[in-house]
């Protein structure tokens, strides 16, 4: 099997959460034996598709993660922030022909369910791998 490199850009922002979700998607890419070869730290979900799209047109890197965690505040914030990153982190996708999984969790969730979902890093690894294989990259 090629050995895959990936991009992983992850948010500072709720970093008690990310920090899990990163662990989880570095023993995810041991587990399949593929590399995480550059991460971007950026501030918070919103500032992520520089970043991918830095990373998308590195020819090193064959498909980038995300991680990231929009807990939900007093206003409708979380919701604006999650449905326009979410947008265009689907749209770089199509248009570098790299896979880019989203590993955002939220809008709408409490910092204690954003804790139960910290194993979406696990996640992201593994569909990452599996578009990579049945996209014959």
């Amino acid at each position: 099997m090629k050995q895959y490199k990936l991009g992983m850009v992850a948010a500072e922002f709720n970093y008690e959460v990310t920090s899990l979700m990163i662990e989880r998607a570095k023993a995810e890419a041991d587990f399949l034996g593929v590399e995480i070869a550059r991460t971007i730290m950026v501030p918070g979900v919103f500032e992520m598709p520089l970043a991918i799209k830095t990373l998308l047109e590195d020819p090193e890197i064959d498909a980038v993660i995300t991680l990231g965690a929009v807990i939900q505040g007093e206003t409708k914030h979380d919701e604006v922030v999650v449905a326009q990153a979410s947008r265009r982190i689907m749209d770089m996708s199509t248009e570098y022909d790299k896979p880019v999984t989203f590993g955002v969790t939220g809008p709408g969730m409490t910092e204690l369910q954003a804790l139960d979902r910290i194993e979406k890093g696990r996640d992201v690894v593994d569909a990452a791998v599996k578009m990579l294989k049945r996209l014959g990259k």
